[in-house]
C-alpha cells in the first residue's frame, strides 16, 4: 500500500491511475489461477485495501475482489460506511458484489470491463442505481475498459487451449 494520497490534475486522471492498481491485483489473481478480477478501496486519497478474486483458493463462491477489499476497507478505515471511499475494480460487479457496495454504502464504484453476462451496473441491470434503494453510489464504468477486458480474454483463451 501506498504511504500517503496522492493527488492527481482531474478525476479522470485519478481513475486510470488507481484502476491500474486494480490491474496489477487482477494480474496477480491470474498468476495463481483465478479469474484475473482485481479491486482497490482509496479512501482519502490513499489505497486502504487491495485484492483479487480467491474463489478456487478459498473454495469459495463469495470471494470475490469486491467482497474481500470492502470487508478490509471497513476494518481499515474503522466503519462499515464506505460513503466517502471509491472502490475500483477491473470487472463490472456482478450482483451480489453490487449489494454488498450498497449495504457498504460505498460512495463511488468505478469498473473497467463491461460484463453482458452478470453486470449488475448497466449491463444485465443496475442494482447499483436503483432507484428504491436507501444508497446509490455514483457509478463510472469503462475506465481502461480495454485493458481490463483483454486481461479476461487472455486468461479465458489460456485455459481454453
Amino acid at each position: 500500500m501506498r504511504s500517503g494520497p496522492v493527488t492527481f490534475a482531474n478525476r479522470a486522471e485519478e481513475d486510470a491511475f488507481w484502476m491500474g492498481e486494480a490491474l496489477t491485483e487482477a494480474a496477480r489473481a491470474a498468476k495463481v489461477g483465478e479469474v484475473p478480477v482485481g479491486a482497490v478501496v482509496v479512501h482519502n486519497g490513499a489505497v486502504v485495501s487491495r485484492g483479487c478474486n480467491a474463489m478456487v483458493a478459498g473454495k469459495d463462491a463469495t470471494q470475490h475482489a469486491e467482497m474481500r477489499v470492502i470487508k478490509a476497507a471497513a476494518y481499515a478505515v474503522g466503519d462499515t460506511r464506505l460513503t466517502t471511499a471509491t472502490l475500483y475494480v477491473t470487472l463490472e460487479p456482478c450482483a451480489m458484489c453490487a449489494g454488498a457496495i450498497v449495504l457498504a454504502k460505498v460512495g463511488r464504484v468505478v469498473f473497467g470491463a463491461w460484463d453482458d453476462k452478470a453486470g449488475m451496473a448497466g449491463s444485465v441491470g443496475d442494482l447499483l442505481r436503483h432507484p428504491k434503494l436507501n444508497h446509490r453510489p455514483e457509478v463510472q464504468g469503462g475506465v481502461r475498459e480495454e485493458e481490463c477486458a483483454t486481461v479476461l480474454k487472455d486468461f479465458f483463451r489460456a485455459r481454453r487451449s
